[in-house]
């Protein structure tokens, strides 16, 4: 079921008696049972009628002994099972398959499974569909990251400039956990009548506006030399900052985009930018890049950047040892 309109019918109080969340992305598992945990139940009903267990001190034996009793003091009766994937499952599956089939009305059971999936396949999957709520929380793909922060800010009336989102994207990563909270914290620290620029970005979270992933391969695209090399003296001077292999992987996926411009038949800008997965503020750069780096020259880079690649990882590193003077002479090879 879509993560949205569950968490919308939670808060209208529309309960399902069942809750299956499961995944590898914990970030929607925890949003949906952290909603529940605060909804259901005030804070004097919690004391008798809420229960959090979790996988691995618990059993499903008491689970279901537990689900089968009434509210004491409310409505409902909520039992929250975290980290469900360290249950003993395939002994006693059996004891929930036949609790789900027959479900106590006043009691909201609550399934956290991490990090995996229940196999579709079995009984206990299709138990669960027909009782209540089933949630695949899927990993989000790095390049859905930047468009999933403009969301965030649009879902609370606020606007993200797309440089900015397009930072935090290359700087965060695809971990939503870490993206929500930094989001958060721009939210709370730049005016509400403000859009979030790539400033607001560096003063918050500490990502250089002028010296990042994005900035390198904005540089690289219209052959801007100098500015890419003082961008790849600000990586080596701050390592950390700039791991080599983030560095690598962000170029490699914005040198195959310039290639798949290459062959595309509607250059149009709103079909670029549904082609390339990227947001329409971003064409005329790669518009620029491909003009820059024919097709011939597009995919010498790609292959370049697969040997650099296995030189940070050490192999055939030649005369060059440091980051600083592999990703040197990578730009060099790029733009020669």
């Amino acid at each position: 079921m879509n993560v949205n309109a569950v968490l919308s019918d939670i808060k209208k109080r529309k309960f399902s008696q069942v809750y299956l969340l499961h995944g590898e992305e914990s970030y929607y598992i925890d949003l949906i049972t952290d909603l529940l945990e605060h909804t259901v139940l005030d804070s004097a009903q919690k004391g008798f009628d809420q229960s959090i267990l979790y996988g691995k001190d618990s059993n499903i034996d008491t689970i279901v002994n537990s689900a089968k009793r009434y509210p004491m003091m409310s409505e409902y009766q909520l039992i929250i099972i975290k980290e469900a994937q360290d249950l003993k499952w395939k002994a006693e599956e059996n004891l929930l398959l036949k609790y789900l089939e027959n479900c106590t009305p006043t009691t909201i059971l609550v399934v956290a499974y991490k990090y995996g999936k229940i196999d579709k396949r079995k009984k206990i999957f299709n138990a669960f569909n027909k009782a209540g709520v089933v949630v695949d929380s899927d990993k989000l793909k790095d390049y859905k990251v930047a468009e999933w922060i403009t969301d965030q800010f649009r879902n609370v009336e606020r606007k993200v400039h797309p440089q900015a989102s397009a930072m935090m994207a290359d700087y965060l990563g695809t971990d939503l956990s870490k993206i929500s909270n930094e989001i958060e914290k721009l939210i709370l620290n730049v005016p509400s009548d403000q859009e979030v620029l790539p400033l607001h970005v560096e003063q918050n979270i500490g990502i250089s506006k002028d010296f990042n992933v994005f900035e390198l391969q904005s540089a690289l695209g219209a052959r801007n030399m100098q500015k890419a090399v003082q961008i790849v003296d600000y990586f080596a001077a701050n390592p950390k900052s700039n791991p080599l292999p983030v560095v690598m992987s962000s170029l490699g996926s914005y040198f195959i985009k310039v290639l798949k411009y290459h062959y595309m038949k509607d250059k149009t800008p709103n079909a670029v930018a549904k082609e390339l997965g990227v947001h329409s503020f971003f064409v005329r750069e790669y518009e620029t890049a491909a003009r820059n780096f024919n097709r011939r020259k597009s995919f010498d880079i790609i292959h370049q950047l697969s040997i650099y690649d296995l030189k940070t990882k050490g192999l055939d590193v030649g005369p060059f040892t440091g980051h600083g003077e592999i990703l040197r002479e990578l730009v060099y090879k790029i733009l020669n």
